[in-house]
Formats: C-alpha cells, sequence, structure tokens
C-alpha cells in the first residue's frame, strides 16, 4: 500500500470547519524532504485555501522521488487546456512525478462559487478527462489538436502555446467519486478513484467498484494498474487520554456529512437514511450544535478509525488493506519522537501487499498464498 499524507502534517478533514493550522507555504519544501526522508510515497494538496498547482511546484524542486499530486483539483472552472498546461508544467518539474486529481464539486459551489453554469457531473467529466488528454496528445507527438464534444471543442494549437514533448508523457488522472455515475466514469477514462472520506470499505468495495468495473468494460479498458485512493476519516493521538478532542471532531465531521445530499448514498449503504434524514432537518435549519449528538458511538466507529500512535497502522490496514492502494495519513511531527514515529507508520502501511486490493479492484479472487 502506498501511504501518502496533506500538509501539514497531522491534518485532518475539518468537515464544515476551518483547519485549526493553516498551511506555511514557506515550509512546504522542507516539509516535503522530510516525508520523502521518512519513506512517504506521496504528498498531496487539495484546493481550498491555496493554489495546489504552486504548493506543488515548491515541493517538486526539493525533492526527487516523492510522488506529487493534486487531491483535488476543481475541474470545471477551469478550461481544459489550462488543466492540461498546469499539469504538464508539474510533470515536468518533476521529472515524471504528478498525478492529477480532479473533482467535480457540487452545484452550489459551481454556479455560486466559480460562477460555471452546471450541468450534468459525470458527462462533464467523462469529456473534460477525454480533452486534457486530446491536448497532451497534440503536445507529445506533435499531432493535430482535435476534440469535438457536446461541451469542448479544441482545434487550435499554434507553435507559441505548443508546450512540447516530455520525457515522461504519461500524468495519471484520478476522480474524486462519491456516487456509481462519477465511478462508471473514473472506469472508463481515469487512472483512479478517490473515494470521499465518509466512504467506507463495504460501500467501497460492493457500490463504488462494481461501477469503475462496469466503466472499465464499456471502453474495453484495464483495470490492472487502477488505483484506490483513500482519505480515511481518523482520530488518532499519542494516548488514548489525547484522544478524546479528536474523537469529538470526528463526531462532528460525520454529522455534517450525513447531512450532505451529496453523500447520502454512503449513509444509505449502511441503512442509515433516517439518520441522513435527521441531519439534513438540522443543518437546512442552521442547528449546527445539534448534528453532532446524532452521531452514535457504533455510527462513529463504522466510519473512524480510532487508535493511538502504537495502533493506527495496524487500525488502518484492517480496515482498508484489502479495499484501498493508497491511504492519506500522517501525524503531527514537532519533535524527533515524532519523526520516528513517523516513519515507522510510513514503513509498516508501506510492507503491506496491495494484491488483495488488487483482486477487489478487478473482481478477480486474490492469489490463494495471498488471501487474507
Amino acid at each position: 500500500m502506498r501511504l501518502e499524507t496533506l500538509l501539514p502534517l497531522g491534518t485532518v478533514d475539518p468537515g464544515p470547519g476551518t483547519p485549526t493550522t493553516p498551511l506555511d507555504l514557506t515550509s512546504v519544501a522542507s516539509s516535503a524532504v522530510l516525508l520523502e526522508q521518512a519513506g512517504y510515497s506521496g504528498l498531496v494538496v487539495e484546493e481550498s485555501k491555496d493554489d495546489p498547482f504552486t504548493v506543488l511546484a515548491l515541493a517538486a524542486t526539493a525533492t526527487t522521488t516523492l510522488r506529487l499530486g493534486t487531491a483535488v483539483a476543481i475541474a470545471f472552472p477551469r478550461s481544459p487546456t489550462v488543466m492540461a498546461l498546469s499539469a504538464w508544467t508539474l510533470q515536468k518539474l518533476s521529472n515524471g512525478r504528478f498525478i492529477l486529481g480532479l473533482g467535480s464539486q457540487v452545484r452550489g459551489h459551481i454556479e455560486r462559487h466559480y460562477g460555471v453554469p452546471w450541468s450534468a457531473p459525470g458527462p462533464w467529466m467523462r469529456e473534460y478527462v477525454q480533452a486534457v488528454r486530446a491536448v497532451w496528445d497534440c503536445w507529445q507527438n506533435d499531432a493535430p489538436l482535435s476534440f469535438a464534444g457536446r461541451r469542448y471543442s479544441l482545434n487550435l494549437m499554434v507553435p507559441l502555446f505548443n508546450a512540447g514533448p516530455l520525457p515522461h508523457p504519461s500524468i495519471p488522472i484520478h476522480l474524486a467519486a462519491v456516487n456509481p455515475g462519477m465511478c462508471s466514469v473514473a472506469g472508463e477514462v481515469a487512472d483512479g478513484v478517490r473515494p470521499h472520506p465518509v466512504c467506507t470499505p463495504s460501500y467501497i468495495a460492493e457500490i463504488m467498484l462494481p461501477a469503475v468495473r462496469r466503466g472499465a468494460f464499456r471502453a474495453g479498458r484495464s483495470l490492472s494498474e487502477f488505483r484506490v485512493c483513500m482519505k480515511p476519516l481518523v482520530a488518532c493521538a499519542r494516548t488514548g487520554a489525547e484522544l478524546e478532542s479528536k474523537v469529538r471532531d470526528a463526531r462532528a465531521r460525520i454529522a455534517f456529512y450525513a447531512s450532505t445530499p451529496g453523500y447520502r448514498a454512503a449513509f444509505e449503504h449502511l441503512g442509515l437514511s433516517s439518520l441522513a434524514d435527521s441531519a439534513a432537518v438540522l443543518s437546512r435549519a442552521q442547528r449546527w450544535e445539534e448534528l453532532p449528538p446524532l452521531i452514535s458511538d457504533s455510527v462513529l466507529e463504522q466510519f473512524t478509525v480510532i487508535g493511538t500512535y502504537d495502533e493506527i497502522a495496524s487500525k488502518l490496514l484492517d480496515r482498508f488493506g484489502d479495499v484501498v492502494t493508497d491511504i492519506e495519513f500522517s501525524i503531527v511531527a514537532s519533535s524527533d519522537e515524532d519523526l520516528v514515529t513517523l516513519a515507522a507508520l510510513a514503513h509498516t502501511i508501506q510492507s503491506h501487499d496491495e494484491a488483495a486490493a488488487r483482486a477487489t479492484i478487478t473482481g478477480q479472487p486474490p492469489h490463494p498464498a495471498r488471501a487474507r
């Protein structure tokens, strides 16, 4: 299994709130070097308060082996050609270590935050990825730019704007997804999927991956290298006493996600439709303080991996080891002891054989000698 992290180290999903520790851009390079030395596979950057491509450029110049990815950049506000150039530039700067993670965002943000007209996200994303790849093909193979879709028509590439070929032209594209429609699109046109934190292992295996396989089958594509990159909900601390506040925060995040229509399918899968209904009512009334008590301990444990530093790696592997190929997690590293712990966590998680997850993704039984 590959291990990746956001920055700052120890960042957790803030749900509806604001991250407690903002990213210090001046520390990105040194943090990336620390991750590389600790044995991490990757660093990912989400698009929220900082431009992810700028942050990754800082990391790219300081490292040599660390994979660098957007997790995720919002696709639709940018033209495919603009997105293609940002990715191409980072692939050039990193000598082939870049992964383009794309997300669709919800309708309210697309229309009212970005000012872009909305349409069905699945067909839009399918065409978007195809258009990005058409631009890359033009640059790499000196082919005429010729892409005609319902939304995008690209047929002009003059020498001034031709970025030219790269020694490492293959840039993986991963799609953020929850619902089967986007998972199917990922199977058709992408190289991986990034489930939302509310996606439990059973939801990934029983709902998301069958949709991925249907999309791949329609497109005649193999899933032998397809990645499932999970950002789990985690409550983790050095001691049990320190876990209390982390658990409280996780409960609030789950309640917020239960109130969000786009994530409802993940709750319905577990028979939690009534919980989602109650959370939606409170959310519409902006009664935020009443949301966390909706989440019982049993629901909390279904969605959250809870543990101290000495047990969290094994708990993450137990929950996700048979379903995902990449997982996002780190701890705050403010001392030499923390750095040792971080390196040990990276070693434990990345020593896990992904054969079982690969079998789950492709729908094939694992090799008997490797089955868990």
